[in-house]
């Protein structure tokens, strides 16, 4: 048998997904259901774009269903380090600033499961937070981007 990946995540995060997995299974699951069986009334199912889309639909939703269950029975909570408050690790928040002069920008770092970098949330698989982990307050720090390497300063830790 296969080794399932790990989804680090926090327990904010995987309380979400526990969310998602719940309107999933209860509501949208349901609403797909009622719009295969409308499409169905629409007669000839090999000329049907309604019946088409509502099983597109079913078929992406019954896929998210089972992705979200494998992320929450693979889920590892994200603790806090409390021993080594200035040092960045999954779940903190780290505010750093491009060198020599570049403003200052925060982000959380998070498992994959949870990224969201326009709410700046970023994954732990990401260059930036590779770069970023185990680097404590203060630190400068060469960071790989697409757009090429940069040096960026660790301020604060949280």
């Amino acid at each position: 048998m296969a080794i399932e990946k790990s989804y680090y995540m926090t327990q904010e995060g995987k309380e979400k997904l526990e969310e998602e997995l719940h309107y999933l299974k209860t509501e949208k699951r349901q609403e797909v259901v009622e719009r295969i069986k409308i499409a169905r009334d629409f007669g000839d199912l090999s000329e049907n774009s309604e019946y088409d889309a509502a099983k597109d639909e079913q078929a992406f939703v019954e896929t998210r269903i089972s992705q979200v269950e494998k992320m929450i029975r693979n889920a590892v909570i994200i603790e806090n380090d409390n021993e080594n408050p200035d040092i960045v690790s999954l779940g903190k928040s780290v505010t750093f600033t491009e060198l020599p002069n570049g403003e200052e920008e925060t982000y959380t770092i998070v498992g994959s499961a949870e990224a969201d970098p326009f709410s700046g949330k970023i994954s732990n698989d990401s260059p930036m937070a590779k770069s970023l982990l185990g680097q404590g307050k203060g630190d400068e720090v060469t960071v790989s981007t697409p757009g090429g390497e940069i040096q960026v300063k660790i301020i604060s830790v949280n």
